[in-house]
């Protein structure tokens, strides 16, 4: 018989209602512990968190959640509306509401959450909003603004949005990454074109934090920030201006790594992500 390995993660469906409206969400999960629940980048899905679902390192510890937001891998747009008859296109008060209705679902008691790219700007929109139901928020690759992604060419007969969708991330990611992660990344992106643009939306019109973040309560959830050396659209320097605004909050600059980090070298990410929660312990004993 051949041999044959099986993976612990495991994944299941919620039914969930945000704004009168249901969705079945898709989430994969695996370890024990404080839950940390990770959002994947925008016009992707969970798979892009696989590294960590399978790390022992972190599984002994915690409770890593990763689901499929709504119109995304195999998480169906909403089951209760004729949606085909909208443009889709993503806010930060949905957005924001979807996660902590997840969270309450799955009754998840001080989650971590860390989400990259329009995971981590909406990270920041949760610190804000929802300061007493995170322990802790990791934005990775975020900004307080982040203008200019949202295209109205996206689906423009002439375009191919699919070929766009995956390409248009090659240069995000460090050079130096795996070929095998990089081009997994960009497989990735080639399967979620449909929902790219819409969160884009969010991305780069929605989110707008700026003269906010000083109202974001850091002596309530711990802020630490991750941007990779290699990240264009939200560099170092914007995450490092981004975090000295917030109260207590903890900025590290990745070597090595780019837009995508969880999925494009997560040998890599893994040691920053590790600082990120030593940083988060030290605040949680400190605190009590």
């Amino acid at each position: 018989m051949p041999k044959a390995t099986f993976s612990p993660v495991t994944g299941r469906y919620v039914t969930i209602e945000v704004d009168g409206d249901e969705y079945k969400v898709f989430y994969l999960e695996n370890g024990t512990g404080q839950p940390i629940v990770c959002q994947h980048t925008a016009g992707c899905h969970n798979h892009q968190w696989r590294g960590l679902l399978e790390d022992e390192e972190f599984t002994n510890n915690y409770r890593i959640i990763a689901y499929d937001l709504p119109r995304h891998g195999k998480s169906d747009p909403p089951l209760n509306r004729e949606w085909w008859k909208e443009e889709y296109k993503l806010s930060a008060d949905f957005y924001t509401k979807f996660i902590v209705t997840l969270c309450d679902a799955l009754e998840l008691e001080n989650p971590i959450f860390i989400g990259s790219s329009f995971g981590g700007n909406v990270a920041l929109q949760l610190a804000l909003r929802y300061p007493d139901r995170f322990a802790a928020v990791i934005p990775v690759e975020a900004a307080d603004y982040s203008p200019g992604f949202y295209l109205d060419w996206w689906h423009h007969p002439h375009a191919n949005a699919a070929q766009v969708c995956a390409s248009g991330v090659w240069d995000l990611m460090a050079p130096q990454s795996p070929d095998q992660d990089r081009w997994a990344t960009w497989f990735y992106y080639s399967q979620g074109s449909e929902a790219f643009k819409g969160d884009l939306y969010f991305y780069s019109v929605d989110h707008d934090l700026r003269g906010k973040l000083d109202q974001i309560q850091g002596d309530k959830v711990k802020v630490v920030m991750l941007t990779g050396e290699y990240d264009y659209l939200t560099t170092p320097e914007d995450g490092r201006r981004t975090a000295s605004q917030i109260k207590n909050a903890e900025f590290i600059e990745m070597a090595g790594i780019g837009h995508f980090p969880m999925s494009e070298n997560h040998e890599v990410f893994r040691k920053y992500l590790a600082q990120a929660l030593e940083l988060i312990r030290a605040a949680s004993t400190a605190k009590a």
